[in-house]
């Protein structure tokens, strides 16, 4: 009987050490939501090395590998475009998740130098939902008189001084 408990402890504790914690809770990519407001707007999406990953238009998720190297996170830099809507700028970046130190207890060595480091599972992306407001450019609103612009003073020609309004 204990020879059989003694066997029963051995092979569950050898089952642990053969997988990442990490790697079991997080799988593979993470899906980041991405949207923007308004809808409609082409997102470009560059991993850390500047390389295009993928190209889509709001709303969607990217599926993104948190994986770089070995023990080397990636990155990535979004890119927001629509006509008449100023260009914006989002960066995900990545973090050690909280799961990989589970490997203390219930991964062991393998999990925490071997399989979490090779799926890249050791690491987040944050944020996991981008929801980006995109501003009318500056040439459209004054083209369709639909606000105003604030400037210094200082930073005025002389004719453009002469065409100003006062709205007070």
């Amino acid at each position: 009987m204990l020879k059989q408990i003694f066997l029963t402890v051995a092979a569950l504790a050898a089952c642990s050490t053969m997988s990442g914690c990490a790697t079991i809770v997080h799988g593979g990519p993470r899906a980041i939501s991405v949207a923007s407001a308004p809808v409609g707007a082409k997102v470009s999406i560059y991993d850390r090395s500047d390389t295009l990953v993928m190209t889509n238009t709001t709303p969607f998720i990217a599926q993104l590998p948190t994986k770089y190297g070995y023990f080397k996170s990636q990155s990535y830099r979004l890119v927001f475009e629509m006509p008449a809507h100023a260009t914006a700028e989002v960066n995900l970046t990545s973090s050690v998740s909280g799961w990989y130190f589970a490997n203390l207890v219930f991964g062991g060595a393998i999990g925490m130098l071997i399989v979490d480091p090779l799926t890249g599972a050791m690491f987040n992306l944050s944020p996991e939902k981008i929801d980006q407001n995109l501003s009318a450019t500056q040439a459209k609103v004054i083209k369709d008189r639909t606000g105003f612009l604030v400037v210094l003073s200082s930073e005025i020609t002389e004719q453009e001084r002469t065409q100003m309004v006062r709205v007070n």
